[in-house]
């Protein structure tokens, strides 16, 4: 099965920017597949940050991230990335990566929809 593990946590200052990845093995190229990343504060649920569909590299971004985050993938060696610019102090979070292989698109940002995860690496920002 997928095994993701992310990288690349870090506390950056406000308005500064930072580069999640996320490696994955085990993974067999799949066309209906989707990768995403989440994010998580503590009381609160995983919120959707960005997804990218294997398919056609459509991707789907939350309303909070839109025009400031990117999702992207390294094809070759199986790696997920999260640009994340203009941080504010609403992006602190456990960010993870998370796979699907048979995705359905409009749900795309939706946890349950994922049934394979990164550890989840922490993101902090600061004044």
């Amino acid at each position: 099965h997928l095994h993701l593990v992310d990288s690349g946590g870090d506390s950056v200052e406000a308005g500064g920017s930072l580069t999640l990845s996320c490696a994955v093995s085990n993974y067999t190229y799949n066309r209906r597949g989707c990768m995403a990343w989440f994010r998580q504060t503590p009381g609160n649920e995983r919120e959707g940050v960005a997804a990218l569909y294997t398919g056609d590299g459509s991707t789907y971004y939350g309303d909070s991230v839109k025009g400031r985050f990117i999702i992207s993938r390294d094809n070759v060696n199986n790696v997920m990335f999260l640009q994340m610019a203009s941080l504010k102090f609403e992006d602190p979070g456990m960010y993870s990566c998370a796979a699907t292989p048979y995705c359905e698109r409009n749900v795309a940002l939706m946890s349950y929809h994922y049934g394979y995860w990164g550890q989840g690496t922490p993101v902090a920002v600061s004044s």
